[in-house]
């Protein structure tokens, strides 16, 4: 099937689809797992027989993923009926239903892995995400990601996030500017690289630039940095920033950033709070489907 169809840009039961690719997505995960065919399935199940399957929380979660879970039995057969319990964003206690299916014994049996493993990994990390989000509450700093994702699942991971309550970074290269040590150090300097940035885009891109000095704050605000992402500070140091920032632009703390210390660090003043662990080191949680004949 095209990843152009045009179910892709409407909405399903289990709530939005989100972007034209999950097709491709979809299609290649099958075809790793489902190769030129289920061997088991095709041993054991008779053609024709009609099933039921049940989708469980095994552990108390926030749900991620599940128009993925539905589109993947949309593909391998359309005549699946799918009922959600619950839809992406909301927390899901422990041993309750998430969704109820309906179809050919063999084609659920068949999509069990791959959908499974997408909701597993996406709820992971849309659970850890709003553990986060809860965490900072009180001083209204924003959670938000970083690029440190799975290869070819960007934007179903930074879809999580968003639905454990984070906000998305910037999605690759081509969508913001963001100045690192690296690039810092081909420039000669915090000033110049924001300088030179500034001078090749237009102004309606934000220039953000890294610092892991003090002294180097100072010389990204002189040079109109719009973000200054202050990289593996200690909280002190923060708190400094802070200080001598003055809210003349957006502070982003970035680096060593923990479910244990991310209080302490919302608590300097920070605006922003960038996690690579959101994506690059969530847990994936416990959810089953059960197969239910006749």
């Amino acid at each position: 099937m095209s990843h152009h169809d045009s179910r892709m840009s409407g909405q399903s039961k289990a709530g939005e689809i989100w972007f034209p690719d999950l097709d491709v997505i979809i299609l290649r995960a099958l075809e790793e797992d489902v190769g030129s065919g289920d061997l088991t399935t095709r041993a054991l199940v008779e053609p024709g027989v009609w099933a039921r399957a049940i989708i469980e929380a095994k552990e108390t979660l926030v749900l991620a993923g599940l128009p993925v879970v539905q589109r993947i039995f949309e593909l391998l057969e359309p005549s699946c009926v799918f009922q959600p319990t619950f839809f992406d964003g909301e927390r899901v206690p422990a041993g309750e239903t998430i969704a109820q299916m309906e179809g050919p014994a063999a084609i659920l049996l068949m999509g069990e892995r791959t959908a499974l493993n997408f909701l597993q990994h996406l709820s992971g990390i849309a659970s850890l995400t709003r553990r986060y989000v809860d965490a900072v509450q009180q001083w209204g700093a924003r959670i938000v990601d970083t690029r440190k994702t799975t290869p070819g699942l960007r934007t179903l991971e930074k879809y999580a996030v968003r639905k454990g309550g984070g906000f998305n970074h910037r999605i690759g290269l081509f969508d913001g500017i963001l100045i690192k040590d690296n690039h810092i150090e081909a420039c000669g300097g915090v000033g110049e690289a924001v300088r030179r940035a500034r001078a090749a885009v237009p102004h309606t891109v934000k220039v953000e630039t890294e610092v892991d000095r003090l002294d180097q704050l100072e010389e990204a605000l002189a040079a109109g940095a719009d973000i200054i992402l202050l990289d593996n500070m200690d909280v002190e140091s923060m708190r400094t920033a802070v200080r001598i920032n003055r809210g003349r632009t957006m502070l982003e703390a970035s680096g060593g950033i923990k479910l244990e210390n991310v209080a302490q660090v919302a608590a300097t003043g920070v605006d922003i709070i960038s996690v690579g662990a959101l994506t690059h080191s969530s847990p994936s949680v416990d959810i089953g489907m059960s197969l239910h004949v006749g």
